[in-house]
């Protein structure tokens, strides 16, 4: 069967250009329907990136909205890179949806801002950490290994050409609590301590001290695209589900949020100083 590739960024961005362009002249989706000879669902399915849409639908599209020049071309442009894959399509039979659109929105993002409670986020495990937070899954080994390729694959956007942007709050407990052996503690620590040192990434402990705070609900992931008008994603994922949070007021209540933990964080060097404490308690 056929696995359903989630809308990525630029599918996402395309759509929101058509409903922007729409509005612009003033026409409902049915009346583009009805121009256009199509149904109703099909210009909602195209506008919440639920459908790809086809070249001639957009240049119809484009034709009925009046749009020319450099915006027509940078849509087009645009719209044909959505069908592009990436590297991860190659694990979509075990991949999650929410994962796999995870992955692929990373692959795509300018920056990203992470708060997290209880484990060392993703893009800064260590193999040997990785493996042990995915034993708990009880899955055969061959599944283990295609995770932690998935897991070091995800890594290189932080050393690409063009890196991302990472910052992170971690809570204490994240570098306190023991994942495995005190060998693998002590390894994943350096290992956040060296890559404290990429200028593209920025690494903050929450302290303990810090006391109750507003995220201590849940870990979220705000991130960011290069693409002009191409809105922030908040990702935000439990024990049960995962989602994205994309609308302008409840993204900008994260915002904040993330602001607000990281004036109560360790500055970049004291937070060194402390993993590396860390690290040395567990050796």
């Amino acid at each position: 069967m056929a696995v359903r590739r989630p809308p990525s960024v630029r599918a996402r961005h395309v759509a929101a250009e058509l409903r922007r362009f729409r509005e612009a002249a003033t026409l409902t989706g049915d009346e583009v329907a009805g121009r256009l000879g199509w149904s109703a669902s099909k210009v909602s399915r195209i506008e919440t990136a639920q459908s790809a849409v086809k070249a001639a639908d957009l240049r119809a599209l484009l034709d009925l909205y009046q749009v020319a020049g450099p915006p027509r071309d940078r849509l087009l442009e645009l719209n044909r890179a959505v069908s592009r894959r990436g590297w991860w399509d190659a694990y979509a039979d075990t991949l999650h949806e929410h994962y796999w659109a995870l992955l692929a929105l990373e692959d795509a993002a300018q920056s990203e801002h992470v708060y997290i409670q209880s484990f060392i986020p993703g893009l800064l495990q260590t193999e040997d950490y990785a493996r042990q937070t995915l034993a708990i899954l009880d899955s055969p080994p061959g599944e283990i290994a295609r995770r932690i390729t998935i897991r070091m694959t995800q890594q290189r956007v932080l050393t690409r050409p063009a890196p991302l942007e990472f910052r992170a709050v971690l809570d204490e407990a994240c570098i306190r609590r023991q994942v495995g052996p005190p060998a693998v503690m002590a390894g994943q620590l350096d290992h956040l301590a060296d890559i404290a040192q990429l200028t593209n990434v920025t690494l903050q402990v929450l302290p303990f001290t810090a006391g109750y705070h507003e995220a201590m609900t849940g870990a979220f992931k705000i991130l960011h695209f290069p693409e002009a008008g191409a809105a922030d994603v908040v990702f935000l994922e439990n024990k049960t589900r995962a989602e994205f949070a994309e609308n302008e007021p409840e993204v900008h209540i994260y915002r904040r949020v993330f602001g607000r933990l990281q004036e109560r964080s360790l500055d970049p060097d004291d937070t060194i100083t402390l993993i590396q404490q860390a690290a040395d308690q567990f050796r």
